[in-house]
């Protein structure tokens, strides 16, 4: 009998996660093209969640010189550090405070400087309009209770998608260029569905597996 790719990853996912959270349970330092990061405990990990540099490597296709560039949970922040090594002007938030913290010990020690903001998506934000919006945000329907849970669950109505798109409109143009990375694992359809509801579409734009999971970036955009 063959076992599905979905109870397959869980099966794994189950085998690997005491390992996993054992080693990250003090701070790792992740390289990447020059750029030290210090990953403290609590803090989303790019080397072992592959969403991020998913989405990295399709913005390495694009050009970031002198736009305004916002990652929206920024966790590692590793977007925010290449988009600012290309040129943009910079902000990155989160909601939780070890990832503030961890954030600004990396740009002293990167000797790199860019806006923080702390705030619950853009409850914190200024209004304005940027030319970029990266999101990489948390997929599993449960209600966050520490500081590391608000990077993977999105609560039990999916109370992150109603917020996010709800309060999204004060932050774009038509012109914006805004990115969302979603795996097979998410409700895809309902965040598309909580999308439509606020006039946003999400248009899928790259689509690659990663260790037998479908992980897909869509193009969040206005209806027409």
């Amino acid at each position: 009998m063959k076992i599905s790719r979905k109870i397959f990853r869980k099966i794994l996912s189950i085998s690997l996660q005491p390992l996993l959270k054992l080693y990250l349970a003090k701070p790792r330092i992740y390289s990447y093209q020059g750029l030290k990061l210090r990953i403290a405990p609590g803090v989303f990990h790019p080397g072992f969640f592959f969403s991020t540099k998913f989405l990295l490597n399709y913005l390495k296709e694009l050009n970031l010189s002198k736009k305004s560039f916002l990652e929206l949970g920024a966790g590692s922040a590793l977007l925010s550090f290449y988009a600012h090594s290309q040129g943009a002007e910079v902000t990155a938030s989160d909601i939780s405070e070890t990832v503030l913290s961890n954030l600004k010990f990396n740009q002293i020690a990167n000797q790199k400087e860019f806006r923080i903001i702390h705030s619950n998506l853009f409850k914190d934000i200024p209004p304005q309009k940027f030319d970029f919006i990266v999101i990489n945000p948390p997929y599993y329907k449960k209600n966050p209770i520490t500081d590391a849970e608000y990077a993977w669950y999105c609560g039990e109505q999916s109370d992150y998608f109603y917020s996010l798109f709800q309060t999204l409109d004060d932050f774009v143009s038509l012109e914006s260029v805004v990115l969302m990375v979603l795996s097979e694992d998410c409700e895809v359809n309902e965040i598309k569905s909580i999308a439509a509801e606020n006039n946003f579409a999400l248009k899928e734009i790259k689509r690659r597996r990663i260790w037998m999971e479908e992980n897909y970036i869509f193009q969040v955009h206005y209806i027409k």
